[in-house]
């Protein structure tokens, strides 16, 4: 079998090297250059030390190492969807997009399309049931990644392997120094990767500038201070905003006006909701509940999942629902057991069957 491993010089992607070869493969590796637009073309992510990591590792295991520069891929796909979910008033999550349209889009359009699989050390495993390959929770709960991987589509999920999946994160950080690899006590990556040093705030008034709003109390129509352009400002947002009496959070956003909205406390009622409405429905492998094309609140059609609005090791309850909506047409509907935190649009939700183990689908929050 041919498989093509993305590595990046970090701890997981290189033990799947390792794992890969004690089972008898020798993939080739591929180190994925991706960054930020300049004036003369574009800036690398920092990668020197990742680059160095990455040969070693392909030197030690005797792979064909090669680096793919995919600078402007990267740009049109996912800093673009940043910049102009941003400017809409999302909140975007550029983790999904670079996976769907880089790791396993753009890079098998330029060379994956020449292996069977490709391999990449995220923490997700696979299960083929009925001849369906499902993408399924990983054995480490924390570390666990197929949030990540919610947008995936079935031919990608096909082909994709995780071999550090059935592993817990302290497994693979001793597999690693058992095997003297130089990534063992590397931390793991924080943040967006395209930032690099830039701040985040910086990077968002290049594209978007400044324009001065309100920030007013929610529950008493009160105005507290000002902001510099509500693009600045994610729903559950604390730390930012100035205000003395606090803590302060984001609980709404009024484009329109450039408003933002703000309530008092730790556990302010207004930050939290059990209502979700999901754009874009998109089962990642097979509908497992058969879902009636008709099925609408009329047909009382509801199943029980577990979900995610976030990167969280925690699931929660819930019942998915078909409605019909006067602007959007056809959206599900999500309406949690308990009060979630930080509902934000623009978000994905993943949706995994009532086990916690398959992610069935996932859409965006509006």
């Amino acid at each position: 079998m041919n498989i093509a491993a993305l590595v990046s010089g970090g701890v997981d992607s290189s033990v799947v090297v390792h794992l890969l070869k004690e089972q008898g493969y020798t993939p080739d590796i591929f180190y994925i250059r991706i960054g930020m637009e300049a004036e003369d073309g574009y800036i690398d992510c920092p990668a020197e030390e990742d680059i160095e990591i990455t040969s070693f590792i392909a030197k030690k295991y005797g792979c064909r190492f090669e680096e793919v520069n995919l600078h402007k891929e990267y740009w049109d796909n996912v800093v673009s969807y940043t910049i102009e979910s941003v400017r809409k008033g999302l909140t975007p999550n550029p983790d999904v997009m670079c996976n769907r349209m880089i790791k396993f889009g753009a890079f098998e359009q330029r060379c994956g399309k020449d292996y069977d699989r490709i391999a990449t050390g995220h923490y997700a495993t696979t299960e083929n049931i009925d001849g369906t390959t499902f993408l399924a929770t990983a054995k480490d709960p924390i570390k666990d990644q197929t949030d990540f991987l919610t947008q995936l589509t079935y031919p990608q999920i096909a082909k994709a392997m995780f071999p550090i999946g059935h592993l817990m994160k302290s497994e693979v950080r001793q597999i690693a120094h058992d095997a003297h690899l130089p990534s063992a006590d590397r931390k793991d990556s924080q943040g967006i990767c395209f930032l690099g040093k830039i701040n985040y705030n910086d990077f968002i008034q290049r594209y978007l500038g400044e324009k001065e709003g309100k920030i007013v109390e929610l529950e008493t129509g009160k105005i507290l201070g000002t902001h510099k352009g509500y693009w600045f400002h994610t729903i559950g947002q604390r730390k930012g905003l100035f205000l003395s009496g606090g803590p302060w959070f984001v609980v709404k956003k009024d484009i329109e006006e450039n408003v933002l909205y703000v309530s008092q406390g730790y556990t302010p009622e207004a930050q939290y909701g059990k209502e979700i409405n999901l754009l874009g429905f998109h089962y990642l492998s097979a509908d497992i509940w058969s879902t009636p094309a008709d099925a609408s609140p009329i047909d009382n059609w509801s199943v029980d999942v577990k979900f995610k609005i976030r990167h969280t090791p925690d699931f929660a309850q819930g019942h998915l629902t078909r409605v019909e909506d006067p602007i959007y047409g056809t959206l599900f509907h999500l309406t949690s057991d308990t009060k979630i935190q930080g509902i934000a649009a623009g978000q994905y939700a993943s949706i995994y069957d009532n086990d916690a183990h398959l992610m069935v689908a996932s859409g965006m929050i509006i």
